[in-house]
């Protein structure tokens, strides 16, 4: 399992003293952008492919608060992915300087092309390299319909 630590900074906490909801979603990113950059996905590689990541959902789960002073880990595993590598899930948990879990976090993305701004599936040296990243012990290969399972769609005004 990859493992991120990081110091929780001033800015990183809200009024309450606590670590505010939305750094938990910049730790998790920087967790999984740190853990693709490992396994050969850094901002050169997505240059020459013209790809990006793109988030379609991200779910927090919190269970215990967690203060500025001592350092925290957020671990990162593949959750899912479809055969062609466009979808993707990820899932991270979140541990205090003791080693407890504080928090759980998921989230589904795809790939896009930059260039037609359409989702693509990738490249195959990158999928390749995804054959060799650790996977949760509930992965899951993802279809499109994985992908609405909250059935969310655009409201009109």
């Amino acid at each position: 399992m990859f493992l991120k630590e990081f110091e929780i900074r001033w800015s990183d906490i809200d009024a309450n003293r606590h670590l505010a909801n939305s750094a938990y979603i910049n730790y998790s990113a920087h967790a999984r952008m740190s853990y693709l950059e490992q396994m050969g996905f850094n901002q050169r590689t997505m240059a020459q492919h013209q790809i990006g990541p793109v988030v379609f959902y991200e779910h927090i789960y919190y269970f215990k608060e967690v203060f500025i002073g001592k350092p925290i880990k957020v671990s990162t595993e593949l959750k899912g992915m479809s055969e062609d590598g466009m979808f993707f899930e990820f899932q991270h948990d979140f541990y205090d300087a003791d080693g407890k879990n504080f928090a759980h976090s998921e989230m589904m993305g795809a790939w896009i092309d930059l260039k037609a701004r359409k989702l693509r599936s990738l490249p195959k040296a990158f999928l390749e390299l995804v054959e060799t990243i650790d996977k949760a012990d509930d992965f899951k290969v993802l279809t499109k319909e994985d992908t609405r399972k909250f059935k969310r769609v655009p409201k009109n005004l």
